[in-house]
C-alpha cells in the first residue's frame, strides 16, 4: 500500500511549484489577454481573393483608424481580427437613406485597397465572414455574471458536500477540503491561462468561463468519490469495533480509488488530445483549458483534497507554527 498521506508535505510543495509561475505571470502587467466578451471591442474574420500579407492587413487597419488592431492568418486563408470597438449598423435617419455603417466603410475600404473578399465557398462578397462587437456596458456585465457563476458554484459545492457528509465528524471539513482543492485548479487554469496568452495570445472568452465550470464539475466528482469511500471505510471499522485515525482511512481510500480515477481521466484526457489535433481551431483553445484543469482536477482531487483533510484533522499547520517558535526561542 503506497503511504500518500505521510508524503502530504511534497505534494503541497509540488502544488506550490505549479502554481507560482502562473500567480507571477498573472500579477505581472497585463496578467490575462481578455476577448472581447470581457473587454469590449470588435472581432471580425476576412478573406481575400488575391494573397495578402499579415503585415499589409496590419498597415491598412492602421491607417483606416485602427492602430493596435490583432491580425491572425489561419491555415485556410482567413483572417482573424480583433479592433477597438466598430459600430456593425448606423442608425437610420427620419428622412433619406442610412449613411454606412462603420463595418460597411471599412468592408468597403479593404475591399477597395487589397481586391474582393470572399466567403468560405470562394464566392465574392465583398463582406466579412464574420462579425461580432461587443459594447463596454456588455462585456462589464458579462464579467460580473462569470465570477458569479464561479462563485455560486463554489458556495454550491461547500454546502452540498457539507450536507452529504453530515453523518461523519466535522462534515464541513469534507466541503472546505474540495473548495481548496477547487481554488487549486482555478489557480493553475487562470495561470496557464496567462502564461499562453503571453506566449501564443491566448485569450480568455465565454468559452473559457465555460471550461472552468466544467473543470470544477470534474474536480469536484473526483474528490466526493475519494470522500465516499473514507466514509465507508470509517462505517466498516467503527461497526468491527475498532476506531481508526482519520490518516489511516484516507490513505487506504486512496490506494483503493486511485486507479478508478486514473482510468477516468485517461479516458477522457486522451479523447481531449484528439479533438485538439484533429478538430477545429474555434474550439481549440477550450479544449486546451479543458486538458489542463482536467490534468489538475485528477491531481488535486487525490494529492490536495484529502490531504487537507488529514492535515486539518492532524493540526499540521499548528504543529508547524509551535515547531518554528521553539526554534526561535533556541
Amino acid at each position: 500500500m503506497i503511504d500518500f498521506v505521510g508524503k502530504r508535505a511534497w505534494f503541497y510543495l509540488f502544488s506550490f511549484a505549479l502554481m507560482v509561475p502562473g500567480i507571477v505571470s498573472l500579477l505581472l502587467p497585463g496578467g490575462l489577454r481578455r476577448g472581447i466578451e470581457f473587454s469590449s471591442g470588435t472581432n471580425f474574420a476576412v478573406r481575400f481573393e488575391q494573397e495578402v500579407s499579415q503585415v499589409e492587413l496590419r498597415q491598412a487597419l492602421a491607417e483606416l483608424g485602427h492602430p493596435d488592431a490583432r491580425v491572425q492568418l489561419t491555415s485556410d486563408g482567413r483572417f482573424l481580427v480583433r479592433t477597438d470597438l466598430i459600430e456593425g449598423a448606423a442608425e437610420a435617419p427620419p428622412f433619406g437613406p442610412a449613411l454606412p455603417s462603420e463595418r460597411e466603410e471599412l468592408e468597403t475600404a479593404l475591399a477597395g485597397r487589397f481586391g474582393p473578399m470572399t466567403d468560405g465557398d470562394g464566392n465574392v462578397t465583398n463582406r466579412f465572414l464574420e462579425f461580432s462587437s461587443v459594447s463596454a456596458s456588455v462585456s462589464s456585465d458579462i464579467t460580473k455574471n462569470a465570477a458569479l457563476a464561479v462563485a455560486t458554484a463554489a458556495v454550491a459545492i461547500l454546502l452540498y458536500i457539507s450536507i452529504s457528509f453530515i453523518s461523519v465528524p466535522r462534515p464541513f471539513r469534507y466541503g472546505a477540503a474540495a473548495i481548496v482543492a477547487l481554488a487549486h485548479d482555478v489557480i493553475v487554469v487562470l495561470g496557464a491561462a496567462s502564461i499562453l496568452g503571453r506566449l501564443f495570445d491566448f485569450e480568455i472568452d465565454t468559452l473559457f468561463i465555460t471550461a472552468m465550470l466544467t473543470i470544477v464539475g470534474f474536480s469536484v466528482h473526483d474528490s466526493i468519490v475519494v470522500f465516499d469511500r473514507v466514509r465507508e471505510n470509517v462505517r466498516r471499522a467503527e461497526a468491527a469495533g475498532y476506531h481508526p485515525r482519520l490518516a489511516n482511512a484516507v490513505n487506504a481510500s486512496l490506494n483503493q480509488t486511485l486507479g478508478r480515477s486514473l482510468n477516468t481521466s485517461i479516458t477522457v484526457v486522451l479523447t481531449l488530445i484528439a479533438l485538439i489535433l484533429l478538430g477545429g481551431e474555434t474550439i481549440r483553445d477550450f479544449l486546451v483549458i479543458m486538458l489542463i484543469g482536467l490534468v489538475s482536477g485528477t491531481y488535486s482531487s487525490i494529492f490536495v483534497a484529502s490531504q487537507v483533510l488529514v492535515s486539518w484533522e492532524e493540526r499540521d499547520l499548528g504543529r508547524l507554527f509551535r515547531r518554528r517558535q521553539a526554534e526561535t526561542v533556541a
